[in-house]
């Protein structure tokens, strides 16, 4: 019984020593990035009422959520997503504000995933949201906040593939293709079978136009001559028209951030949250099979909780990019600094009194009560293994 008070649940894991410190480090100069940009720091419950991320809001599907009851006898769920959140508070106490509204946030997620897909249950999330803005150049603010952030972290080589949440719904639409036949087709995007993509565009008997626009769905990288291409064949489909010419604007804007080397076009790309309704991205790099950061505009979400304001954001999964830093050998260096103090009883009050001067001083300093069992050199590698840069012994 005692060794099982050693294990955590299944999905969940400590993080402590070395790693948390660097975590932390991490995490502060993400944030710095993002109050660099204006972004207010915001902190919402860690549960929150079940109809908060409820079916028809669109978020992780019921299954999913870990829920559990109040004395109340109300359903309450640990929060999977932090961006239904971010908006209801945004609803709550900015209701009459008519200008922007910049967000930023740090908190943990939880997702009851199926033990076989090998995920952590309980992840970090770092992100930021913009709301009371629909413009692109508010698009093309998040996409540069990331990839500030994706830098600021170490990574040199990263995409973000963005496409339009409007490119598939317009050709579901323009297809009369059924909701369970745009499951299936949901499906096939978010595992990249695109082999399979193209099989089911052909049971649809689409017109030339429709059906060269569904063959862009299986493109991971659309330059501008493509969208020039796609625009062509939308000219009878104005929703999917209007997607494009988004994504054309947007990559104006991007050239000005000078980002755009970082940003890939992908019309075929999906999200398991329906309440996105612009563009949507994922970044990605080398060593981790995960996006390392998830986002998009959500512009009707804000509506459920009573504020009409169009909005737009991104989540960078902590946990995940300090996986791939990891695997591409990226240190996030931790200074080694700070004091040990070793003292014999004679030389308490000395020790006390020193350790108190030096720490008003904005020095760190670990004070010992000397063990005689132990010798000097147990203590010098003790310090090291603390990354304390010097070891002071006192005797009287």
């Amino acid at each position: 019984m005692k060794k099982q008070l050693l294990h955590t649940p299944e999905g969940v894991r400590d993080i402590y020593n070395e790693e948390c410190e660097k975590k932390l480090l991490l995490q502060s100069d993400l944030l710095g990035i993002l109050k660099g940009y204006g972004y207010h720091p915001i902190q919402t419950p860690t549960f929150e009422f079940f109809d908060i991320f409820g079916k028809e809001i669109g978020t992780t599907p019921s299954k999913e959520l870990y829920k559990f009851f109040d004395r109340e006898g109300n359903t309450l769920v640990l929060r999977p997503d932090m961006t239904p959140s971010i908006a209801r508070a945004a609803a709550k106490y900015f209701m009459d504000e008519d200008m922007p509204i910049r967000l930023c946030y740090m908190g943990n997620t939880f997702i009851n995933n199926s033990s076989y897909q090998g995920r952590l249950k309980e992840s970090t999330q770092l992100g930021a949201e913009l709301i009371g803005d629909s413009t692109v150049d508010a698009d093309a603010e998040i996409l540069s906040m990331t990839v500030e952030c994706l830098q600021k972290a170490g990574l040199k080589d990263f995409q973000l593939s963005v496409g339009h949440a409007d490119f598939f719904q317009g050709l579901v639409e323009a297809a009369g293709i059924s909701e369970e036949d745009e499951e299936e087709l949901r499906e096939l995007l978010a595992n990249k079978n695109f082999f399979g993509v193209e099989e089911f565009a052909e049971t649809l008997n689409l017109k030339a136009e429709l059906n060269e626009l569904f063959h862009m769905l299986g493109s991971l990288n659309v330059d501008l001559n493509d969208l020039k291409r796609a625009k062509e064949a939308a000219a009878s489909y104005p929703r999917i028209l209007a997607a494009i010419h988004n994504l054309e604007e947007l990559h104006k804007v991007l050239e000005v951030y000078g980002i755009q080397k970082y940003i890939s076009f992908e019309l075929g790309i999906i999200s398991s949250y329906q309440y996105y309704t612009g563009i949507i991205f994922s970044g990605y790099t080398f060593g981790s099979g995960e996006p390392i950061v998830k986002g998009g505009r959500y512009d009707k979400l804000l509506t459920y909780y009573g504020k009409t304001s169009a909005s737009i954001g991104f989540a960078i999964v902590i946990d995940q990019l300090m996986a791939a830093l990891s695997r591409q050998k990226i240190n996030i260096t931790i200074e080694t600094n700070g004091e040990l103090i070793v003292y014999t009883k004679a030389a308490q009050a000395k020790a006390i009194l020193s350790a108190k001067e030096k720490r008003a001083a904005g020095t760190p300093v670990e004070t010992i009560l000397k063990d005689d069992t132990k010798t000097n050199e147990d203590y010098q590698n003790y310090a090291k293994r603390n990354r304390i840069r010097t070891v002071t012994f006192m005797e009287d």
